[in-house]
C-alpha cells in the first residue's frame, strides 16, 4: 500500500459523522487535501471496516483528477449514474461527490440521495462555489461541515527524516500545503505557492464576486499578509492602503473584499473580546493567514519576522484542533503619575471548546524579568480560574509557576494534541 499522511484528525471527524443522516460537506482552502481525504483516506477506512468497494460510489468532477467524470455534469446524468449503482435497499452505500459545484442544481440530487435511509452522502466543493455560509440554506439544515486545513506541523513531519529544526524552518517558510511534498527544490516550492495565489485563489475570488478593481484586491491581500496578528478595521486598512500602497479604496469596499478573502479561506479574522466586560469589539479584528507559506510567498519572502510567524502558526494549530479562538483584552484602572487611568492589556488568544477555556500568550523569547512581567501582566488581571498558558519559541520542560501559569515550548505544543 502507498504510504500517505493519514490526516487522523480529519479522518476521525468523518468517522464520528458516519451514517448520522446529514450530508457531510468537506470544506477548506483549495489544494488543502479535501478530495484526497475523502476519496483515499476515508475510502480506505471504510474498506478496512468491511464495506464492499462497489458500495462506495465515487464521482469526481475535479478537472485535475485523472479519473475526471466531466460527462456527468448534467444533474440528470449524475442522478442516473448513482441510482444505477444503488442495487439494494438493504445494503448501506456511501456516495462521494467531488467538486459537486460543477453541476447546476446539484442540491436537488444531493438532498434526494440523503433522504434514502441506506445512503450516506459526502461532498467536497471548491470554496469559491460551495461556502460554509451556504450550507444550511442548500441542504435544508441537514449539512454537517468538516473543515480541512493544510498540514499542521505534526502532519508535515510525518514520514520525514530531516531533523526537527530543519523541518520547522521549512514549515514556517513554505507552509503546509500537501502539494509541496512533490516539489523538491526551493524554487519549485516558491513557484507553486505564487502560482496558486494568482491562478487559483485570487482568480476564484475575482470570478465569483465579479471584482473589477483587482489592483485594490491585490493591495489588500498584501496588506493583510504584512500585518498578521495586528488589530485592524476597514477604516484604518483603507488609510494604510492609500498612504503606503497609494491605492485609493473606501472602507466599505475594503470590508467587502476582506469578507471575500475570508470566504475563500485565505484569511481568518479573530474578534477582540473584552474579558471583564464580556463583550466583543465588533470593529476590531486580528487577521491571520490560513497557511503561513502562502503568506510568505505573497510577500516574496521579505517579511520573515519569527515572532509574528509563530503567533500565526499557533493560531492555525488551535483552529485545526477544532477550538474557537478570539483575541483578548482586559482593562484595568491604575494610578499613573498620580492620576487614575484606564490601561488595556492584551491576551493573544482566548481558546474555547465547550465548557473548557484557555488563555494563551505567544512569546518567542523571554530573555529577562521585564519581558516576563510584560507577558504575565494581563494574566494577573484576569479574575476567573481558567487555565493560563505561555508558549515560548524554544524547548523547555513544561512546568507551572507559583501563580498557576503553565509554560511550554512551541514544539511541545505543536507535537502533542493532548497538551491542552
Amino acid at each position: 500500500m502507498v504510504e500517505y499522511v493519514k490526516r487522523e484528525r480529519y479522518l476521525q471527524r468523518l468517522i464520528d459523522r458516519r451514517d448520522n443522516g446529514d450530508v457531510k460537506i468537506i470544506t477548506g482552502p483549495r489544494r488543502s487535501g479535501k478530495s484526497f481525504l475523502l476519496k483515499t483516506i476515508y475510502r480506505d477506512y471504510l474498506v478496512s471496516q468491511g464495506v464492499p468497494q462497489e458500495n462506495i460510489i465515487i464521482v469526481s468532477l475535479d478537472e485535475d483528477d485523472e479519473n475526471n467524470q466531466s460527462e456527468l455534469v448534467d444533474k440528470e446524468l449524475l442522478k442516473a449514474y448513482v441510482y444505477e449503482r444503488l442495487l439494494s435497499n438493504e445494503d448501506n452505500y456511501y456516495v462521494f461527490l467531488d467538486e459537486i459545484q460543477e453541476i447546476d442544481g446539484f442540491e436537488k440530487v444531493v438532498n434526494g440521495l440523503n433522504a434514502k435511509e441506506n445512503v450516506d452522502v459526502y461532498i467536497t466543493g471548491s470554496n469559491s462555489h460551495l461556502l460554509s455560509s451556504d450550507i444550511n440554506t442548500i441542504f435544508r439544515g441537514r449539512g454537517d461541515e468538516v473543515h480541512v486545513e493544510p498540514f499542521c506541523f505534526k502532519e508535515f513531519c510525518e514520514g520525514r527524516t530531516e531533523t526537527r529544526d530543519e523541518l520547522w524552518k521549512e514549515f514556517y517558510t513554505y507552509g503546509g500545503l500537501p502539494g509541496l511534498r512533490k516539489r523538491k527544490t526551493p524554487q519549485q516550492k516558491v513557484t507553486y505557492l505564487q502560482r496558486l495565489w494568482e491562478k487559483t485563489y485570487i482568480a476564484d475570488v475575482v470570478e465569483r464576486h465579479n471584482i473589477r478593481n483587482t489592483v485594490a484586491l491585490d493591495a489588500l491581500a498584501d496588506q493583510l499578509c504584512s500585518s498578521i496578528g495586528s488589530f485592524s478595521n476597514p477604516n484604518n486598512i483603507s488609510n494604510v492602503l492609500l498612504s503606503v500602497q497609494h491605492c485609493k479604496v473606501d472602507a466599505e469596499t475594503v470590508s467587502s473584499y476582506i469578507s471575500y478573502l475570508e470566504d475563500a479561506f485565505l484569511f481568518r479574522g479573530s474578534r477582540r473580546y473584552d474579558i471583564k466586560g464580556k463583550r466583543y469589539y465588533e470593529s476590531l479584528k486580528k487577521y491571520y493567514c490560513t497557511d503561513i507559506g502562502l503568506r510568505n510567498a505573497r510577500l516574496n519572502f521579505r517579511q520573515q519576522e519569527i515572532t509574528h510567524i509563530m503567533e500565526n502558526v499557533i493560531y492555525n494549530e488551535l483552529c485545526s484542533r477544532g477550538y474557537l479562538v478570539d483575541v483578548g483584552m482586559i482593562e484595568s484602572r491604575e494610578l499613573v503619575n498620580g492620576k487614575q487611568e484606564y490601561k488595556q492589556y492584551e491576551v493573544d488568544f482566548i481558546v474555547t471548546d465547550g465548557m473548557r477555556k484557555y488563555y494563551i500568550q505567544s512569546a518567542y523569547a523571554i530573555p529577562d524579568e521585564d519581558k516576563m512581567e510584560q507577558e504575565l501582566k494581563s494574566f494577573r488581571k484576569i479574575e476567573d480560574s481558567f487555565q493560563k498558558i505561555v508558549i515560548v519559541g524554544y524547548d523547555i520542560a513544561t512546568y507551572m509557576n507559583d501563580d498557576g501559569i503553565i509554560f511550554m515550548g512551541l514544539m511541545q505544543f505543536l507535537e502533542n494534541d493532548a497538551i491542552l
